[in-house]
């Protein structure tokens, strides 16, 4: 194996075409152990909870990606820096998951309140349209010279008005 390793080599994790998914498993349990610092035994005690679950090889092998031993690391801050025990991990992780399950949600409402507020924006102007060429302005049809006069209509109204 040479000292140098070629540009874009997924051993070293660039940023580069070929680099390594972070969801790839490809890590056997002990390799992951190692990357986020804990004992084989800690990762097999959190599958055992449901706070990880690594992928299994054909020959049934625990595999674990770089997001896998990312969230290791991120219980083991909680639990040794924040002071959280196991179960509250499990509930910050269940939160976590409802909260996005709820931003999705969410995101999936507004593209579809925007979607129906494009086609209500749409048949109003459909109407709109309709009705402009249907609407005669006041006094279109009027014959030329015959006006009825405005104290008569006024008259008229009141008349009705005080028939009843």
């Amino acid at each position: 194996m040479s000292a140098r390793q070629p540009k874009g080599d997924p051993a070293r994790g660039s940023a580069e075409a070929g680099s390594l998914d972070a969801r790839r498993a490809v890590f056997m349990i002990s390799v992951a152990a190692e990357l986020a610092q804990m004992h084989p035994q800690t990762l097999r005690m959190y599958e055992a909870r449901g706070l990880i679950e690594p992928k299994r090889s054909p020959k049934n092998t625990r595999l674990y990606s770089l997001a896998d031993v990312e969230r290791l690391r991120r219980i083991q801050r909680m639990t040794a820096e924040d002071g959280l025990n196991l179960a509250g991990v499990e509930t910050v992780l269940e939160l976590e998951r409802e909260l996005e399950a709820a931003r999705k949600e969410l995101a999936r409402l507004r593209e579809r309140a925007s979607d129906i507020e494009r086609r209500i924006l749409e048949e109003a102007e459909r109407v709109r349209r309709s009705l402009r060429a249907e609407i005669v302005p006041y006094g279109a049809y009027e014959p030329r010279g015959v006006r009825i006069p405005v104290e008569r209509a006024r008259d008229d109204r009141t008349t009705k008005k005080g028939r009843r």
